[in-house]
């Protein structure tokens, strides 16, 4: 077939569209269970399948529902609201320890029942924590390197990194007994539940880890307990995963399921409508009526717990005053972005925070007015004269990623801001270190719904922006860690609001675009749901054909 552009592929009628489709999706006809293939615009940044070393949106869309489980999971199929997983209860002995019971004849991807040494061994040293200790706030460096193959099972320095930010005060977790455990925190903690249920938390067997020869081997087929398993692992190409029919929650409905990486939107969307792929992932807005115009194909999707963000490098000579970082801020109409290259599907929110924070959500907060004028009175009391801002880019890693930043950069050139854009091939070289380094995009998430898990996760003491060296405040690092160890709900409250000041308007680390979406479309004659995450949900009773 001849190669098809992004607009001419939406006119495939209904009809060609279900000749290609039917006869390739019925495959696997010997087995009562069909097999899907996903396209998708990136499988995983690290070209690893660790959940401590790949803390991603792409990650997060092939682990969970599939791979990877945590004791107290995430309703994919209603609001993310916290539910029974590997574990079926927990309650709290004090202000420092959670008590967990875990769910009886649970098996891993090799046979092995899950108990409680394999939780234990999760948060271990020599899986997790490497030599990092608890009630240390110091930053520990982190250079976001893809994992090279070396002997023995040494962490990434990135592991350790992210743990700390996952647990900054976890002392231990012990066994009770064969199905009953303890976290143990060196401090009080109000989040531990949260922290319990968040991405990086989930279990692994130890076994698993003992049977591979290196951390390498391991990363690429991790043995965990979900409903699907990693046949095939080909990085930057694709990701194929088989049933795993000694899941604990029933057996799961598909014989297989296969990742591909399709960097171009037109690509996917061809293949969609040609029956080569069944899902076609990270759809762009202004392409979902012209694909629903097909009546045999929808788009589900809409907006998630994940805000865009572009990030500043206040070492960048140009960025050390806060004042330019401010102008950069107000010279953004967030409101057009979402008109033009949203179409209205998305919102912009109240800073780096969401409302299902509940009462430590700060309501009456907003971000930087859109003011060209107050831009420009920063930008002459800073002093600044016009010198080159380098701006890091992806080729559309996030949707709309290159057009939002082309608007960008002329809503800063409109107030004298002289934001130059250089293009980069993957995230290694986003964050490498370098005078050179100054604006980059980003999204933040919130896995749990306290401000701990976004503000603090991100951009705090061990947060990715500290640990790659890029911004650092002494006011929000001293706050960070009150939010992480104080009781005291209206001081915590008190203590969030100061901490969106300093990020957000003081000494920007940030300015959050808008609240992201994610769009996926797929054959309306597939009964699927998606869920209010980049995490898609394939397992029992989530699919029919």
């Amino acid at each position: 077939m001849p190669a098809i552009s992004r607009r001419s592929t939406l006119r495939l009628g209904g009809a060609a569209a279900a000749a290609f489709a039917l006869p390739r999706f019925a495959i696997g006809q010997s087995e009562d269970r069909p097999s899907i293939t996903i396209a998708v615009q990136k499988i995983v940044n690290s070209n690893v399948l660790d959940v401590l070393r790949e803390q991603s949106n792409v990650g997060e869309r092939v682990f969970f529902g599939h791979i990877w489980e945590p004791l107290i999971g995430r309703n994919l199929r209603g609001q993310l609201e916290r539910i029974p997983m590997l574990a079926t209860e927990w309650k709290r002995i004090d202000d420092a320890t959670v008590e967990v019971s875990l769910r009886q004849g649970v098996k891993f991807h090799n046979g092995d029942e899950m108990t409680a040494e394999d939780v234990v061994f999760t948060f271990s040293r020599e899986r997790m924590f490497g030599a990092t200790e608890p009630k240390n706030r110091t930053t520990i460096q982190a250079f976001e390197q893809i994992p090279q193959p070396r002997p023995g099972k040494e962490l990434p320095p990135e592991v350790p990194a992210v743990a700390r930010r996952a647990w900054p005060d976890l002392a231990r977790v012990e066994a009770v007994d064969r199905y009953t455990v303890r976290f143990v925190n060196a401090t009080p903690d109000v989040t531990l539940e949260g922290r319990i249920s968040r991405y990086g938390s989930d279990i692994m067997s130890r076994r698993g880890w003992e049977d591979s020869a290196s951390y390498l081997d391991w990363a690429r087929k991790p043995v965990a307990t979900g409903p699907y398993m990693v046949a095939e692992f080909t990085p930057d190409t694709s990701l194929t995963l088989v049933a795993h029919d000694e899941y604990w929650g029933g057996r799961p409905p598909l014989k297989q399921i296969r990742f591909l990486e399709v960097p171009e939107v037109a690509s996917r969307i061809n293949g969609l409508l040609s029956g080569e792929y069944q899902f076609a992932c990270d759809i762009p807005p202004d392409l979902i009526a012209e694909i629903e115009s097909n009546p045999a194909f929808e788009v589900q999707g809409g907006t998630i717990l994940n805000h865009r963000l572009t990030v500043f490098d206040k070492n960048h000579a140009q960025l050390a005053n806060p004042l330019v970082r401010r102008a950069l801020t107000h010279s953004i109409d967030r409101q057009a972005i979402v008109d033009s290259l949203w179409a209205g599907r998305t919102v912009i929110p109240a800073g780096l925070q969401w409302p299902y924070y509940d009462d430590m959500f700060i309501a009456d907060w907003t971000v930087p007015a859109y003011d060209p004028a107050i831009a420009m009175s920063l930008l002459k009391e800073a002093g600044y004269k016009g010198d080159p801002i380098p701006y890091r880019l992806l080729n559309n890693y996030y949707t709309n990623q290159v057009a939002t930043a082309q608007i960008l950069v002329e809503m800063w050139k409109a107030v004298g801001l002289n934001v130059q854009i250089e293009s980069k091939e993957n995230w290694t070289q986003i964050m490498e270190r370098g005078d050179n380094r100054a604006i980059r995009d980003w999204s933040n998430s919130a896995p749990f719904n306290d401000p701990v898990s976004s503000i603090v996760n991100q951009h705090g003491p061990n947060g990715q922006q500290q640990q790659v060296g890029e911004w650092t405040n002494a006011e929000m690092n001293q706050l960070s860690e009150f939010l992480e160890t104080s009781t005291d709900r209206a001081a915590r409250r008190k203590a969030f609001a100061r901490m969106l000041e300093i990020c957000e308007r003081e000494d920007p680390a940030y300015t959050v675009l808008h609240q992201n979406a994610t769009f996926t479309a797929k054959p309306k004659s597939i009964r699927w749901r998606a869920s209010p995450a980049f995490a898609m949900d394939f397992g029992p009773g989530a699919i029919a054909l």
